[in-house]
C-alpha cells in the first residue's frame, strides 16, 4: 500500500463521482475527460490495494471500501480546503464556479454581484448561464451548476436556498394596443403573450386572465422575456411583464399599464446550492448571494476575505 502517492485530486475525483453519480458527470465537473477520471480511480485502487468500484451491468457502483472512503473524505474535505485557503485567503483562490440565473435576476442585481465576486476572487473563473427555473434546478441537482438564482419557493431535500426578494408583475402594452383593450368589442382580437408554460410567470398569468375581460383567449408563448417585451413595444400584443425588466420602457411611455386587469401574484426569487456541497468557495459565494435583494443598488455585498477557523 503506497498511500503517500495519493493526491488531493484523487480524493476530489472520488467525491465528485459520489455527488454526481457517474464518471462522465464527474469528468465534466472537473473539466477533464472520462478516461482521465477512470485513470485516477485505478491509481487510487492500486495505491490502496483495494477495489473502490464494482461494475453492475453498464454502471459502476461503490464497493463497501469505496463507500467508507467517500464517507471519511467527505467529513474532512471542507476542512482541508479551508486549511489551504487560510494561507492565502479567497483572494488567491482558484477554480471554476458555474452560476445559473433567470432573465429577471440577470437584469437586476446579478451584474453588480458578479462584478464584486471578480473583485474579491480574481483568480476564480465564473461561467454564467441564463435559463428558465426548471432547467436551472435540474442542472444544479446534476452538478452542472454550483449556484442558481431561480423563482421559488424551492423545496427539494437535496438543495438549500435563501430568498432574495420578490418581483411584481405588470400588465402592459403599447399605447395604441392599450386603447384597443379598453374597447370591449376589440379586446378579443388582441394577441396575448406569456412566457413558456414551465415558467412560474405562466401560471400566475393564466390565473389573472381567468378573472379578466380577455378570459378564454389563447396564449402565444415565448421562452425569452426580453423578446416578449420587444413584441409588446412593437404593438404585437399584451402580456404580463416583470417590473425590473420594463422600468425603462414604462418611463419612456413605450409601454403603458392596462387598466381594469386583475393583478398577477408577485414572483419570489431564491438563491440555491446543493445541500451536500461543502466547497468553501461555493459556500462563501452562496452566503454573499443570500444578502442580495432584487431591488438593491448595483453594489453587492462584499465577500469576507478571511477564513474562519475550522
Amino acid at each position: 500500500m503506497s498511500i503517500n502517492r495519493i493526491g488531493l485530486y484523487h480524493l476530489e475525483t472520488l467525491l465528485w463521482i459520489d455527488r454526481l453519480g457517474t464518471f462522465a458527470a464527474a469528468a465534466h465537473r472537473l473539466n477533464t475527460t472520462q478516461p482521465a477520471v477512470s485513470a485516477r480511480v485505478r491509481e487510487m485502487e492500486a495505491h490502496l490495494g483495494a477495489r473502490l468500484f464494482r461494475r453492475q451491468g453498464r454502471t459502476m457502483s461503490f464497493t463497501p471500501a469505496g463507500r467508507q472512503l467517500v464517507r471519511d473524505c467527505g467529513v474532512i474535505w471542507g476542512d482541508v480546503q479551508n486549511m489551504l485557503l487560510r494561507c492565502g485567503g479567497f483572494g488567491e483562490a482558484g477554480g471554476v464556479v458555474r452560476i445559473g440565473a433567470g432573465e429577471i435576476v440577470a437584469a437586476s442585481c446579478l451584474p453588480g454581484f458578479l462584478t464584486q465576486l471578480k473583485a474579491d476572487m480574481p483568480h476564480v473563473l465564473l461561467e454564467l448561464e441564463i435559463d428558465l427555473t426548471a432547467n436551472l434546478i435540474q442542472q444544479l441537482l446534476t452538478g452542472r451548476m454550483d449556484i442558481v438564482f431561480a423563482a421559488g419557493p424551492i423545496a427539494h431535500s437535496a438543495l438549500k436556498s435563501q430568498p432574495i426578494g420578490s418581483v411584481g408583475l405588470l400588465w402592459l402594452a403599447h399605447p395604441s394596443i392599450a386603447a384597443m383593450v379598453e374597447d370591449e368589442g376589440r379586446a378579443g382580437r388582441i394577441p396575448v403573450w406569456s412566457l413558456a408554460s414551465h415558467s412560474p410567470i405562466h401560471g400566475r398569468m393564466r390565473k389573472a386572465i381567468a378573472e379578466s375581460k380577455i378570459a378564454g383567449e389563447a396564449l402565444n408563448l415565448c421562452n425569452n422575456a426580453r423578446t416578449m417585451i420587444d413584441i409588446a413595444k412593437a404593438g404585437g400584443g399584451i402580456g404580463v411583464f416583470p417590473e425590473p425588466m420594463v422600468r425603462s420602457e414604462v418611463a419612456k411611455g413605450e409601454l403603458v399599464r392596462l387598466e381594469g386587469m386583475p393583478s398577477a401574484e408577485a414572483v419570489e426569487f431564491h438563491v440555491a446550492m446543493r445541500a451536500t456541497d461543502n466547497e468553501p468557495i461555493t459556500v462563501r459565494m452562496f452566503e454573499a448571494a443570500s444578502l442580495l435583494r432584487l431591488d438593491m443598488t448595483p453594489e453587492a455585498p462584499r465577500l469576507r476575505a478571511e477564513i474562519a477557523p475550522a
